[in-house]
């Protein structure tokens, strides 16, 4: 994300909107409360829709016939807007930042939206995520991956020793060699592997010791498993 955030207020008003979006080249921007509390977003469709709803040459006829057919009570009030309040997209469609690269780009097809704002356990405004800063994960090193999925997976979630697993990284692509002691781990890993930002593919070339998917094996994997044993 992008934590130096331009936001707005809700009685700021749409000129003001504009010569922002303008300034700083973006095409929207998150509207925050006293509290900083994230109540909206307004863009440049909103402001383009403002500048569609007001009447110009012959505009009064074609809004009159558009509001004979229902279609326009919405419209109308936009054409009246004068502060952000009035013009916003409410409510927000926001993210935490603990949540995945993959699941915000998610809620960003679903809703259709550009950008999302991130907020914190109170819905305070802490940054933004675009789509290009979703698409950052893909520009990550082979190398980068290759330490994530090594330490953060392996060695941390899966408890397995350093060496236990070769990892090889190309062009996003994760290879995944070497002898694990049970055969459930090797579903986990490769799972916990696609989960890593910048992952594109995960070929798997794992083998396993005990076959602990079996009932028979699986109690006797338990009785030699150290953290079995401790708990009983």
């Amino acid at each position: 994300m992008t934590s130096e955030v331009i936001g707005a207020h809700r009685e700021m008003s749409y000129k003001d909107v504009a010569r922002l979006l303008d300034r700083y080249r973006i095409s929207g921007l998150p509207v925050v409360d006293d509290d900083d509390k994230v109540v909206g977003v307004i863009s440049e469709t909103d402001l383009l829709r403002l500048q569609a709803a007001r009447p110009g040459r012959g505009g009064v006829l074609r809004r009159r016939r558009r509001t004979a057919c229902g279609t326009t009570a919405a419209r109308t009030r936009g054409a009246r807007a004068t502060t952000v309040e009035q013009l916003m997209s409410t409510p927000a469609i926001t993210v935490h930042p603990e949540q995945r690269v993959a699941d915000a780009a998610r809620v960003m097809e679903r809703h259709r939206v550009e950008r999302l704002p991130v907020v914190d356990e109170e819905d305070r405004l802490i940054g933004i995520a675009t789509r290009r800063d979703l698409l950052r994960v893909f520009l990550r090193t082979d190398e980068e991956i290759r330490r994530e999925v090594t330490d953060d997976v392996l060695v941390h979630a899966l408890s397995l020793p350093p060496h236990a697993v070769t990892v090889s990284v190309g062009d996003g692509v994760v290879t995944l060699e070497g002898q694990l002691q049970h055969r459930s781990q090797i579903p986990e890993a490769i799972r916990l592997t696609w989960r890593v930002d910048g992952v594109v593919g995960v070929m798997s070339a794992l083998t396993f010791r005990v076959d602990d998917t079996r009932p028979a094996e699986r109690h006797a994997a338990q009785l030699t498993d150290p953290r079995w044993m401790a708990g009983h």
